[in-house]
This record gives structure tokens, C-alpha cells and sequence, in this order.
């Protein structure tokens, strides 16, 4: 998390600095995405091949080396062809990961090591943005760096005494059906894809562009990863029995006011800060609760590949958010950005408050229990204690 994390905004602002149009960063970083979605079927093909170890040594080995490979070729397609590569390998990575934490768990500890894996994930992709600070008048010292930490993360696996675990099937939920089941809770996660996967893209290049400082940066990119990290679960347990979509739609609006102020590039300082951790805590809170919301229609023994419907549909948003994203920056300028993420909160918000209309809220006691969830395979709704188990 400390390497993949800061990878993205090191890239986004080297192309800037290099003067790439808007358009050509966002289309390159999306890359990342699309080799994410894809590699779930066929990291999963190698891992239940050659086994979790292996797997595991031949991801982080190729990611290391491609982040090297970026200090020796400046041409953006080219950096587009290494960011589907390091999406491939980051989740057949988090794959092996994600089903060893399975294997080690059970019904009474799930909740609390998912818990603990989540506040992982957001901390350390929070604090991995610090290394941006590092001097780099090479431009060659970063990408050493991270490809270190990159390479550090293979030797716990690779040394490890500890059996392999059974890799779980990836478990199809047709996309059909789960419209069906839940227009509303696959929206919402692939919009919520639409506004994350535009803002890791082209928060670094909003705040390059903006003319803060590589500190300040640093602070920007991290404050709305850790406000997804601490907003999100209250916000979660609040709407426990309540009608999630009407914390949806609020959320969604809310969100679009803090994108409009955004847009206006009058906050600096504290301000601009503040409502960084209001963006991040709002816009990622929306995953888990339509997972939530999803979840309140189904039985147990559906809840698992549902979820996986449901963080396939994210990533598809993540795919085409930061090239859309970046075609309104182009006409706007840099405040486009949250114009965008403004537009899609707003179009969420009016369809919440459609489907409202078309079907009532579930029953209070069919409501499952909120649970914080990162966005980051299919395995990792393995863990979610909500499932059969």
C-alpha cells in the first residue's frame, strides 16, 4: 500500500511537470483500472495454477520492475502499457493476500479482521503519498523507492512457513440480476467508481496545477484517503436501520456542495484541507453503503458474489472516470475536475430520489448490518461477515 499508493500521484505529477495535456493523464493513469478489472479473471487462472506463493512473488517481481521502467522511458503510452501491468499485478497481489486472510479467519473473527485490513489499506495508501517529499532531482530517486517497497513486500510471502490457502471461486453474480435486485446499489457503485477513480487520477494534477507545493500535495492527496478512513464507518453505522438510500442521497448532495466549493479554487490552507477529508469521507462511503443497501434484498448465501458484482461495477466507473473527468478539465480548466464529480454526485442523487419513489425500503429487520469495506477484489467479500461463511 505505502508503494502501489504513492505510485499514481508521482506519475500524475511528473506528467504535468512535463506539460501532457489533461486529457492524454487521465486516459494513461486509467490504465491502471482497466488492467485491475481484468486481471481479477486471469491473476486468478496463474494463482489456482502455479499456487499463492509463487503468484504472489511473480506479481510483486514484475510490478517492481515495471515502476523501475518508468525512470527510463518518459513516453506516456508507454507509461499507459506499464499502469495496466501495475493494475494486473496490484490485484492478483491483493488476491493472494485477501484469500490467505480468508483461509485464517473465522465466523467469530471475520468482522475484526476485515476491520483491521481495511484501516490498513486506507492508512498506509494515506501515508504512501508523503513520499513525494522525497528529494528526486534525478527523477530517478522515487521510482527507486517505491520499487524498493514494492520488492520488500514479496519477502514475508515468499519466506513464509505457513501452508497456502485455498483459493476461493470467483463467484458470478450476472449483472442482469443484480440490477434487478438493486438498481440502485449497482448505480451507486459504479458512480462512486466514476468520482474515486477521477480524483486518485487527477487529484494530483488539480493540486500541481493549483500550485501548492509538494508538501501540500502530499497533505491534499493523504487527507482525502484518511477521510475515507474515518468518516466512513460512522456514517455506515448511522444508517443501520434506517433507509440507506436516503443517507445515499444526502451524502450525494452534500458531496456535490463540497465538489462545488472545490471547483471555485478559493480554499487554501486548513479550508482546502478540511474539505479534502469531507470529499474523501463522503465519496467513499458510498461503496460500502450500496454494498449495505444490496445486501438488505438478498440471502446470505448470495451476499458474497453480489459484492463482487458490486466492486466489478465500481471499477468499471474507476475505467471511465478519469478520461471524462479529464475531457471537462479540458473545457473548464482545473476546477473541472470536482465539476465533474459535482455532476455525478447530483446525478446519483436524482436517481436515489427516483427509485425511492418506484419501491418502498426494505423491512427494518431484513437490514443487514453496515460493514466498512475497501475497494479492492472480489476475495475480499470472502471475509464479510454479513456472508454465509
Amino acid at each position: 500500500m505505502l508503494g502501489n499508493g504513492s505510485l499514481p500521484t508521482v506519475l500524475a505529477i511528473r506528467l504535468a511537470v512535463l506539460g501532457e495535456p489533461v486529457w492524454l493523464i487521465g486516459l494513461v493513469m486509467a490504465q491502471y483500472y482497466l488492467g485491475f478489472v481484468l486481471g481479477t479473471v486471469y491473476c486468478h487462472k496463474l494463482i489456482y495454477s502455479v499456487g499463492h506463493i509463487r503468484s504472489f512473488a511473480a506479481f510483486g517481481s514484475t510490478m517492481s520492475a515495471v515502476t523501475l521502467g518508468h525512470a527510463f522511458i518518459d513516453d506516456p503510452w508507454i507509461w499507459a502499457i506499464f499502469r495496466f501491468a501495475v493494475g494486473a499485478c496490484a490485484v492478483g497481489m491483493i488476491m493472494c493476500v485477501e484469500s490467505w486472510l480468508n483461509t485464517r479467519t473465522n465466523n467469530i473473527n471475520r468482522g475484526q479482521v476485515l476491520s483491521l485490513y481495511f484501516i490498513t489499506v486506507y492508512l498506509f495508501s494515506g501515508a504512501g503519498q508523503f513520499l513525494i517529499q522525497i528529494p528526486d532531482e534525478s527523477g530517478f530517486v522515487l521510482f527507486v523507492v517505491i520499487s524498493i517497497l514494492m520488492s520488500l513486500s514479496i519477502i514475508p510471502v515468499a519466506v513464509t512457513r505457513v501452508s497456502a490457502p485455498t483459493l476461493p471461486p470467483l463467484r458470478r453474480f450476472d449483472f442482469v440480476q443484480l440490477w434487478q435486485t438493486s438498481p440502485t446499489g449497482m448505480a451507486t457503485s459504479l458512480l462512486s467508481g466514476l468520482i474515486l477513480g477521477a480524483f486518485l487520477v487527477l487529484g494530483p494534477v488539480f493540486a500541481q496545477l493549483s500550485s501548492l507545493a509538494r508538501s501540500d500535495i502530499a497533505l491534499f492527496m493523504s487527507a482525502v484517503m484518511i477521510g475515507g478512513l474515518v468518516i466512513q464507518w460512522p456514517i455506515g453505522k448511522l444508517s443501520d436501520g434506517r433507509d440507506r438510500r436516503a443517507f445515499l442521497l444526502y451524502i450525494n448532495l452534500i458531496l456535490a456542495g463540497v465538489c462545488a466549493l472545490l471547483a471555485t479554487l478559493v480554499l487554501s490552507g486548513y479550508g482546502l484541507i478540511g474539505a479534502a477529508i469531507i470529499f474523501g469521507g463522503l465519496s467513499s462511503a458510498l461503496y460500502p453503503l450500496s454494498v449495505a443497501y444490496t445486501n438488505d434484498f438478498l440471502d446470505p448465501e448470495e451476499l458474497v458474489p453480489a459484492a463482487g458484482g458490486l466492486v466489478m461495477a465500481f471499477g468499471i466507473g474507476a475505467i471511465g472516470g478519469p478520461p471524462i473527468a479529464a475531457l471537462v478539465v479540458e473545457l473548464l480548466g482545473i476546477g473541472g475536475l470536482f465539476v465533474f464529480c459535482g455532476a455525478v454526485g447530483l446525478a446519483a442523487a436524482a436517481l436515489i430520489l427516483w427509485r425511492m419513489r418506484q419501491r418502498e425500503a426494505p423491512p427494518v429487520e431484513n437490514q443487514v448490518n453496515f460493514q466498512a469495506m475497501p475497494r479492492t477484489s472480489p476475495v475480499i467479500n470472502e471475509l464479510d461477515p454479513r456472508g454465509d461463511g
